[in-house]
């Protein structure tokens, strides 16, 4: 019999923990000494009736300005902003001079699965330790201030639905649940030995929703469907050549016209919209003029193709990936795929300010704990080609602006993301500083956030 996990393991070329890492070796240690991660969070975890701010400057996430003015939080919205705001009797007062308040990051390309867990543990455990792995990546994102995440490929659906029923402390979940993917495309992850696959067989990555091979209008539609019926807030598909995968060269185009049609209407039909793994220009041209809303990457995207988003009214969701501190380990066929990559980064970030493109934040941080902790310094990275008040209009209100296209799939329907105003629900950070004079205040958590709040609830308070 076929060992259908390991093929995971074997077919995925990320360098990856090898497989004595978590079997039992000679004193019966199950995982070595930091394979699994460190876990960041403070655990920290106070909620009132009523909490009050005073002193701070405010950054309400969308205006260049900081106000004086105080916050006062009642449940888990903002209720009322006001100069000498009266606190309710029992309310818990915060004194913030000094610091900068402003809205909980968000993260729009995360994979709350893949973040932190080695691809060895991915493939020899199953969807119980898959989840015990994401709710601590998830733990460690909340304790770097990011309250909101949109999850753009996974088996994520029961990590948001026990985060918001409080069963775990994470972000707020966005999840597009397994992305869809044609046979040889960006996420199969099947061994050559595995094919040729029957016909209705799937795979056992497939029964675990950490994705779906997708061929053919009536197979895209009936998965699209089911990632709905699970509760996704949107539809990944992935559209052409990866970093990250096997089989396809980063040239490649993915999906026919009929297959991404399908895809679209299905989700349009429900309210929401299709978001896509594109890279080359080829495959980014192929997601606009099919339907797409959102496109992730479009690292080798030109002027031309450029114009085209901000003609068609989609997203730009991509990551400043540098040949740097922050590269993921590759193999030699990797790295020609991702050099493609990192030289289109600095061209697309220019003429997508210069034309005035809607762009999103995300870091797509996948199978390493230590670029996971990097979360907040990658968004500061962004100040190569943004000014910090663009950077943290980009992580909070921009990024809010995207997460409502799902319209009525959203979660959390009680008031705004990604914004300081009333009836907003109270996601917010103290910084201890001007993030807007100092970005790089956003890189280190531990060291800048006196407190952490969200949905009214305080994870993180240090606070002199």
């Amino acid at each position: 019999m076929k060992n259908r996990p390991l093929t995971f393991l074997l077919c995925t070329t990320i360098a990856a923990s090898p497989v004595g890492a978590i079997a039992h070796d000679s004193n019966h240690a199950v995982v070595p000494a930091g394979v699994v991660g460190e876990i960041e969070t403070t655990n920290v975890k106070m909620k009132f009736d009523n909490v009050v701010i005073r002193g701070a400057q405010v950054f309400n996430g969308c205006d260049e300005g900081l106000a004086d003015v105080d916050v006062l939080v009642s449940g888990q919205l903002i209720s009322t902003i006001d100069a000498n705001v009266e606190a309710p009797e029992g309310a818990f007062e915060i004194n913030a001079e000094g610091y900068t308040l402003i809205p909980g990051l968000i993260d729009a390309h995360w994979h709350g699965i893949f973040a932190e867990a080695t691809i060895a543990q991915l493939a020899l455990t199953g969807e119980g330790y898959w989840n015990l792995l994401a709710a601590k990546a998830q733990n460690n994102a909340l304790s770097r201030g990011f309250t909101t995440v949109r999850d753009t490929a996974g088996p994520m659906f029961d990590i948001a639905k026990a985060t918001d029923q409080g069963l775990i402390d994470g972000p707020r979940v966005f999840p597009s649940g397994p992305a869809l993917s044609i046979t040889a495309g960006h996420q199969d992850f099947r061994l050559t030995r595995d094919v040729p696959q029957g016909a209705g067989e799937l795979h056992s990555f497939e029964r675990g929703n950490m994705f779906y091979i997708t061929d053919g209008v009536a197979d895209v539609l009936k998965r699209t469907r089911e990632n709905l019926m699970q509760g996704a807030t949107q539809i990944k598909l992935m559209a052409g050549g990866g970093v990250t995968s096997a089989y396809d060269p980063i040239h490649t185009i993915q999906f026919t016209d009929e297959e991404f049609k399908a895809a679209v209407e299905a989700t349009e039909a429900w309210g929401t919209y299709v978001t896509t793994h594109a890279i080359n220009d080829e495959a980014v041209v192929h997601s606009i003029e099919n339907g797409a809303k959102s496109v992730e990457h479009a690292h080798m995207a030109t002027r031309e193709t450029l114009q085209m988003f901000k003609d068609n009214d989609v997203w730009l969701s991509m990551q400043p990936f540098l040949d740097d501190e922050d590269a993921p380990a590759l193999n030699e066929f990797q790295k020609s795929k991702y050099k493609f990559v990192t030289d289109g980064t600095d061209f697309v970030y220019r003429t997508a300010k210069e034309l005035g493109l809607k762009i999103a934040f995300g870091t797509d941080t996948l199978f390493s704990a230590d670029l996971a902790k990097r979360q907040g310094a990658v968004l500061a990275k962004m100040q190569r080609w943004f000014t910090p008040y663009e950077t943290l209009k980009m992580a909070t209100c921009d990024n809010a602006e995207l997460l409502k296209m799902s319209g009525l799939l959203t979660p959390y329907p009680l008031g705004p993301l990604g914004v300081i105003e009333e009836g907003a629900y109270a996601d917010m950070i103290l910084v201890d500083g001007n993030p807007l004079e100092n970005l790089d205040l956003i890189s280190d958590a531990k060291a800048n956030f006196g407190m952490i709040m969200k949905d009214g609830i305080i994870y993180k308070y240090d606070m002199e």
